[in-house]
């Protein structure tokens, strides 16, 4: 099973991938969420959140091509349900249109039947992203509420 995302953003390939790749700026957008890792195909990278009682994901960087593509696998850790869904893999692609960038996301991997948490809150993330690249505000989400 795959779900695809699409977001128009105003931003620049370049803003965009900072927002997808810094820690300071993901714990604004995803949940308070910040990922530890080079970026370097091959690397690990863990999911933290200052206010979880552990890692909520793991996996590994696939490929990353600065302002065009991302790729990882990962496994969810927030709970047993998710956990027992087993690695899946994330695609990260930037298309620019003059002052605007498409990002779609594609989550696949996914058991038939997976569990809606394992990928029901991608809207709230990248709803998330967009305001956060156009206004610089951060948006109030029931999951951005979770860990605060």
């Amino acid at each position: 099973m795959e779900k695809i995302y699409e977001y128009y953003i105003k931003t620049t390939p370049e803003k965009l991938w900072a927002a997808m790749t810094d820690p300071e700026q993901t714990s604004i957008y995803y949940f308070g969420n910040s990922y530890i890792t080079d970026w370097v195909p091959g690397s690990a990278f863990t999911t933290t959140n200052p206010n979880a009682a552990g890692p909520l994901g793991e996996g590994t960087v696939v490929e990353a091509e600065p302002n065009q593509k991302l790729v990882v696998t990962m496994t969810a850790l927030w709970s047993e349900a998710v956990q027992a869904e087993g690695e899946s893999r994330i695609s990260y692609e930037i298309t620019q249109f003059e002052d605007t960038c498409l990002l779609t996301v594609t989550h696949d991997r996914l058991k038939a039947g997976a569990h809606g948490e394992l990928y029901g809150g991608w809207p709230m993330i990248l709803s998330g992203m967009k305001t956060w690249l156009e206004t610089g505000e951060r948006l109030t989400t029931p999951g951005s509420l979770m860990y605060t």
